[in-house]
């Protein structure tokens, strides 16, 4: 069976647009078979890596020397077989995914190789992810604005030596819905996000139809650009 750990970094958590697109998401991984978990980055409250120092990589190595929450998601991570990171679009992450991240260092084995002309490394021994997959939202309209999160998630791959599956991105994901309910085209893009789900359990990644029908347009960039500048001055109301 397929263990599924899901870092959802929004600071909004359980009431953001980013878990609004993860849980069906990760609903149709659990149909097809997965355990799955979702993990809040902010209730984490995990510290930033500060020490400058690598006492994980060289002193100690695969210990961290912080003890808070992400000793528990150390543990976690190590019995996962896929890791989702879900995130809004920030500049680019939320602080908090960001010091998760930066944290994810323990987990990997202290020996540098030279791959693909790049130098890389590998998840330890005793950790079993396979691979890693991106959720992301945004409030703006185009796809290109997803670009330095993918990279993100993309080079995080490489260097762990793990299969990148995918991006499901979700542009003006806020459209979805429509004074609490979602509209006719939300409801499409939630059954594709289900599906997502299931294709990445059952096929080890998802088909580039299934993430086109997440990632559409629901509405023309010309009128995306003008309902925001009408907003300018009302305080976002």
């Amino acid at each position: 069976m397929a263990k599924v750990i899901a870092i959802n970094g929004s600071p909004q958590m359980e009431k953001g647009n980013t878990a609004m697109v993860l849980a069906p998401f990760v609903q149709g991984m659990v149909g097809a078979g997965a355990e799955a978990e979702v993990v809040y980055a902010k209730r984490l409250k995990a510290k930033p890596c500060g020490c400058g120092e690598m006492r994980c990589w060289y002193a100690t190595p695969g210990e961290c020397l912080i003890q808070d929450d992400m000793q528990t998601l150390y543990a976690k991570l190590r019995e996962a077989s896929i890791l989702v990171l879900a995130t809004p679009v920030y500049i680019p992450l939320p602080g908090e995914m960001q010091n998760v991240i930066n944290r994810l260092c323990p987990l990997v084995e202290p020996f540098l190789e030279f791959r693909g002309g790049r130098t890389r490394a590998r998840f330890r021994k005793d950790v079993r992810i396979r691979r890693i997959a991106l959720v992301a939202t945004g409030g703006w309209w185009e796809l290109g604005n997803f670009g330095t999160v993918v990279r993100i998630a993309e080079e995080l791959a490489e260097v762990t030596r793990v299969e990148f599956a995918g991006a499901v991105l979700r542009p003006h994901a806020f459209l979805m819905q429509d004074k609490g309910e979602f509209t006719e085209d939300g409801k499409v893009v939630l059954d594709a996000l289900s599906g997502a789900g299931r294709e990445l359990i059952q096929h080890g990644a998802m088909g580039q139809d299934t993430l086109d029908a997440i990632g559409r347009p629901l509405i023309t960039e010309a009128e995306l650009r003008r309902r925001y500048n009408a907003l300018v001055g009302r305080g976002g109301e």
